[in-house]
Order: C-alpha cells, then structure tokens, then sequence
C-alpha cells in the first residue's frame, strides 16, 4: 500500500505554520506522521518545495492541466486517484492501512535546545 498526498503551495512542508493553523492541516499532519511511524509508505508533497514530484507524476500533471492548483490536495492510493480537492479522512487512511483511526492522532514531538549561555 502506498499512499501520496499532494499538498498546494504552503509555506512549509506541512502547512503548519503561522499565526492561523487550520485544524485540517494538522490532522493530516499527525495522521502522515503516525503512519510513517509505523513504517507504513505515505508521502506528502508540497507544490512549493517539491515541485518536481508534481512534473515528474503524469496523473498529478494532468489534473493539474485540467483543473489548475485549486484541484489540490490530490491524494494517490497505489498510484490511482482517490481524492480531489480535499484530503482524505482519517476513516479513510485506517481503511487503506488497515490501522484504528486513533491511531492516527499522534502528533510529532519537536525537540527545543535553548542554549542559556545566550540569553
């Protein structure tokens, strides 16, 4: 099973970042994260940083051509279309891996170093 997101232009790899978060960016977010935790082959890409990964998927160019960068987030399964437009439900992704759709909600952990010696 693979799985791949192709994500709009964001300002970064998950779309959250910034002052205003949309709550549908960080489900996904934490639903891609806990997906690759398990070992399970998911991607995103975000139009912006991995322009490449659009041109390089024939699918993606043709709704792309078709449709324009509006048609995005497209989701692949097995490298055949399943959504347009909007990003799969965490139903969805629990079905397509066989995994509790709570087991999609842990979120990545970031690690802060603050150097004192600075402050």
């Amino acid at each position: 099973m693979k799985v791949e997101i192709f994500d709009p232009a964001m300002c970064c790899s998950t779309g959250v970042c910034g002052p205003s978060v949309d709550p549908e960016l960080t489900r996904v977010a934490s639903a891609v994260y806990s997906l690759g935790k398990k070992g399970f082959e998911i991607n995103r890409y975000n139009l912006t940083s991995e322009p490449n990964a659009f041109a390089e998927n024939n699918e993606i160019t043709r709704i792309l051509n078709e449709k324009g960068p509006d048609a995005l987030p497209v989701t692949l399964v097995n490298n055949q279309v399943k959504k347009v437009g909007e990003y799969p439900t965490n139903e969805e992704l629990s079905e397509w891996f066989g995994v509790k759709t709570a087991e999609l909600k842990e979120k990545p952990k970031v690690k802060l170093s603050i150097d004192l010696k600075q402050l």
